[in-house]
């Protein structure tokens, strides 16, 4: 889909910044929300302080009962790189801090499904556990933990997604979303819930004397912080002032060579320098890679990973992960020709598309439904569910994304409010989401589903737009302030990275890597002004475009990096041909 280049409105600029900060930096960020100087502090004394976390004070004194005691501690998490990174922090964190007995367990998804369930506390009593800690998981898993309480261990969970109408009757909860929690930052992931519990831990073991009792050295918590960074960029929460503090300081820690091993070599297998590394790596180079361990195999390996302290270790099961993405690659390319042709009776007027559109294919892989549901948002822009069998006879299971102004969690359960007989579970936030429902009510689930989007969204909402902070100046577009921005971050969700349109001449153009489109473009105004420029997963049926002189393209300022030369890139969003040109 053509999506429209807009340029963002003006903000006011009452924000005083200092005298030193570059106009176009204070313009940027006025437009994303920023109105106090401080709001771009990084620091890690700009946290907010856990006091307002409701459950935090229950969840300690648990915990520290745990270690007193040498209670058998199990951690459940969950099986993406959020899961992976909140597991790896709680285990180390709880190990350092003096726990005897302390291990983890994901559930494989394609077995027992997503939370701690019934079947999840089965597994867990072989570990014969006293406490079970849940990680990135846990709020909605009301029989999970009823089961648990029925075996005699005790349950704290630590979650960051929705809670639905009921709770756990978990010993503590820890969830700045549950109910009466005034924690100001309700977008923490779940590596930052269990990083402020462990914080908070920490402090209450500090002033008993524990450590000095037991001639322990105490954690430095800052330590984990590279995990936090990881979780939080790839789980796509948004990166609100406090979150952008945890991304900024733990980048820090990774550019200084302050990392475990695990995330070196994931950096490495992935091309990425460590010194030079931005928020973006996070999400689009180690993400994945992490993430295809839980799609198609066990989320115990990159658990492991980011684990272990053997250099050697490390760099063998990043290979292993980066295999598994490959792998992970060509699954979601095959599935999504596969949807597409399914599609293409909707090709020529996609005004005929469904606002609210399902795909299913008893052949496709439930690890990578998500992934397809978002590539054919991105195509489509309307918020999709993609389904694949699930291992229950009967039963499939869905991956939602969604677009700006819908609510998938919330539209998922108007649905289930109009049609209770639909949904067996679902859950999930705005923008993602997941279900399982019993085959036969797959159509009138996609129906409903298309109802309750129609009755939420207008036309003009399916309209793709791209929000560009405006035109740089020929002078503009430099080396110096593609540096200069990309330091200013760190930038993610719901703080976008700064975005420009321009329009350009279209000098030379060529397909690198299957399916990127690597150009040099003229600049307006100065037609001996060169600049290379790149656009990622190009439809090949319009590019290359021999007929194309000139184009308008929304774009990021980048400096890239070749043979240790650095020269400023154009990374390219969205390109349109100018008519005519």
């Amino acid at each position: 889909m053509k999506a429209i280049i807009r340029r963002r409105q003006a903000a006011s600029l009452a924000c005083p910044f200092s005298d030193n900060t570059h106009p176009l930096l204070q313009q940027i960020y006025s437009s994303r929300g920023v109105t106090a100087p401080e709001q771009i502090q990084t620091d890690l004394s700009s946290l907010i302080k856990p006091d307002a976390l409701k459950g935090l004070s229950a969840a300690v004194d648990r915990i520290q009962q745990a270690l007193v005691h040498r209670q058998r501690i199990l951690v459940v998490g969950d099986f993406d790189a959020d899961g992976a990174t909140s597991s790896a922090l709680a285990v180390m964190a709880l190990k350092f801090m003096g726990a005897d007995y302390v291990d983890f367990l994901v559930p494989n998804r394609f077995e027992y499904g997503y939370g701690l369930t019934p079947e999840i506390v089965a597994v867990a009593r072989q570990f014969s556990p006293d406490l079970i800690i849940t990680v990135d998981n846990g709020i909605s898993s009301i029989a999970g933990v009823d089961e648990a309480n029925a075996a005699s261990i005790d349950v704290v969970v630590t979650d960051h997604h929705l809670p639905g109408s009921e709770l756990p009757r978990a010993c503590a909860i820890v969830n700045p979303n549950q109910p009466g929690c005034d924690f100001s930052s309700k977008n923490l992931a779940g590596v930052g819930v269990i990083f402020y519990v462990m914080t908070a831990l920490r402090a209450r073991l500090r002033s008993s004397n524990w450590f000095i009792d037991r001639a322990i050295d105490e954690p430095n918590m800052a330590d984990f912080l590279d995990l936090v960074a990881l979780g939080t960029v790839a789980d796509v929460v948004p990166l609100d002032h406090n979150n952008r503090i945890l991304v900024a300081q733990g980048l820090l820690r990774i550019r200084a060579g302050k990392t475990r091993p695990g995330i070196k070599a994931l950096l490495k297998i992935a091309n990425r320098s460590e010194h030079r590394l931005v928020s973006a790596d996070l999400g689009f180079a180690l993400g994945p890679r992490l993430n295809a361990a839980g799609r198609l195999d066990d989320m115990s390996l990159g658990i492991q990973c980011l684990m272990t302290t053997d250099v050697n270790l490390a760099s063998e099961i990043a290979q292993q992960m980066d295999d598994l993405n490959q792998d992970r690659k060509s699954i979601e390319n095959s599935m999504q020709q596969e949807a597409l042709q399914s599609l293409k009776n909707f090709e020529v007027d996609e005004k005929t598309l469904p606002y609210g559109l399902c795909l299913y294919d008893a052949n496709w892989h439930q690890g990578v439904i998500g992934i397809l549901a978002s590539r054919i948002k991105e195509r489509y822009h309307r918020p999709v569910i993609a389904f694949a069998d699930a291992d229950e006879e009967g039963v499939i299971k869905g991956s939602a994304r969604s677009i700006p102004g819908l609510h998938i969690r919330d539209a998922l359960d108007a649905v289930a409010a109009s049609n209770p007989q639909l949904l067996s579970k679902f859950g999930g936030h705005a923008m993602a989401a997941g279900m399982s429902l019993e085959k036969r009510y797959y159509q009138q689930f996609e129906a409903a589903f298309d109802q309750e989007v129609r009755r939420q969204l207008t036309e003009d909402d399916l309209q793709a737009i791209v929000l560009s902070d405006g035109e740089l100046t020929p002078v503009d577009i430099n080396l110096d302030l593609a540096q200069l921005l990309r330091d200013a971050g760190p930038w993610g969700q719901h703080f976008p990275e700064p975005l420009f349109d321009g329009t350009f001449t279209l000098v030379q153009q060529r397909i690198v890597g299957e399916k990127h489109l690597k150009m040099v473009l003229g600049v307006k105004g100065d037609e001996q002004h060169l600049v290379d420029a790149i656009a990622f997963n190009v439809d090949l049926k319009r590019w290359p475009n021999p007929d194309a002189n000139s184009v308008t393209v929304a774009y990021k300022l980048d400096v890239n990096e070749f043979r240790g030369t650095q020269s400023v890139q154009l990374l390219v969003d969205q390109i349109n041909v100018v008519e005519g040109g």
